[in-house]
């Protein structure tokens, strides 16, 4: 899973990023500090890793990970160059998501690039600024259609789409919202791989303060939720400060840290699930004494497909996946015993795969 983090200069972007993925990325009290796109990749947290290597005696254990992304901040006229954000934009277009960083904490320590903190009007001028950029990306690809459009059908429907979705953005609405008439449209659309397309998260970063109710008392982040809401968005409550420290911790101390501050979940466990959840992913899971491993999928996945994400030849010759739920087999202390209580599912080609599933594919290649 690949996400991208978007936001204005100084809402605690750069810092959260760090924080999450323990880079270093450029942090200070200044706009455009981050001027190259950072990049760190951070694992999955899963205790059941751990219980399910300690039952294996595993040699080692490979989570699932997130690749995170963080670009410069974004300020009004970004799209068109203003700032250093415009160059980096094409660096968001791959991810599957985008977490959108929004300031929701006063403090007169550290400047607002608009002078005054207001969520609804950060997240406004951000969604401008993607909006303009997938306008700039439609109309390089109009050009080449309008050419091929007299003689080539496809061609000549794709002219009529874009026109219609470059309609759509220049009233200020998102891609997402855009109605698609049929498949060939949907085909296209996939294809544009537009910014304003993808799902997003909504980081509500807020001082210490407001972590202990979970931004229940903070009027901006009761804006931004309502706004996730309206727009199917997800959106949870993040202090970057606190974040930062907390990687600086080892997992003893985290967890004490968080129990001091009535925390039951770090900022990056909170995002991970709030990924998982709008993107519709979940994670099975395999051990054996060489390796305990996570692999995320689509929910809706089936057997054979799941398999394909460990090695092609795994799909191509599945035979059947002996499937035990992953509490299950932990209860009963071994796959032998899981066995014996009739625990373990022979599954087939239509087996829809659940999370916690712990599976050993047989194939035949």
């Amino acid at each position: 899973m690949k996400l991208g983090i978007v936001g204005l200069p100084n809402v605690g972007k750069s810092t959260l990023f760090n924080s999450l993925t323990k880079a270093g990325a450029e942090s200070a009290n200044y706009p455009f500090c981050t001027i190259d796109p950072n990049i760190g990749v951070v694992a999955v947290p899963d205790e059941r890793l751990d219980k399910l290597a300690a039952l294996y005696d595993s040699a080692k254990i490979t989570p699932a990970v997130i690749e995170f992304v963080d670009i410069a901040g974004l300020v009004k006229g970004a799209s068109k160059g203003e700032g250093l954000g415009n160059q980096f934009l094409a660096n968001i277009r791959e991810v599957d998501a985008i977490v959108h960083v929004v300031r929701c904490f006063d403090d007169p320590n550290v400047v607002h690039v608009d002078g005054s903190v207001n969520p609804l009007r950060d997240i406004e001028t951000i969604n401008f600024e993607l909006i303009f950029s997938d306008i700039e990306i439609l109309e390089r690809r109009y050009a080449k259609s309008v050419k091929l459009s007299r003689n080539d059908k496809t061609a000549a429907k794709e002219c009529a789409l874009i026109e219609r979705l470059k309609e759509h953005l220049e009233d200020g609405k998102l891609a997402k919202s855009f109605e698609l008439l049929d498949e060939d449209e949907e085909a296209l659309f996939a294809t544009y791989n537009l910014l304003t397309a993808k799902p997003v998260i909504f980081a509500a970063n807020v001082k210490e303060d407001d972590l202990a109710d979970d931004g229940a008392s903070n009027e901006y982040v009761k804006a931004v939720r309502d706004f996730a809401a309206k727009n199917g968005s997800e959106a949870f409550v993040i202090c970057a400060q606190i974040e930062q420290e907390i990687a600086e911790l080892d997992d003893e101390e985290k967890k004490l840290f968080l129990e001091d501050l009535g925390l039951s979940e770090s900022g990056l466990e909170k995002l991970i699930k709030a990924s998982y959840s709008l993107l519709g992913l979940i994670s099975y899971l395999t051990a054996g004494p060489t390796e305990t491993r996570a692999w995320t999928i689509k929910k809706g996945t089936k057997a054979p497909q799941a398999a394909g994400k460990i090695h092609s030849d795994f799909e191509r010759g599945f035979i059947k996946a002996e499937v035990v739920n992953y509490q299950n087999l932990l209860d009963c202390g071994s796959i032998a015993v899981a066995k014996e209580k009739g625990l373990v599912g022979i599954e087939g080609k239509d087996y829809v795969m659940k999370d916690g599933d712990v599976v050993l594919f047989r194939f035949n290649v």
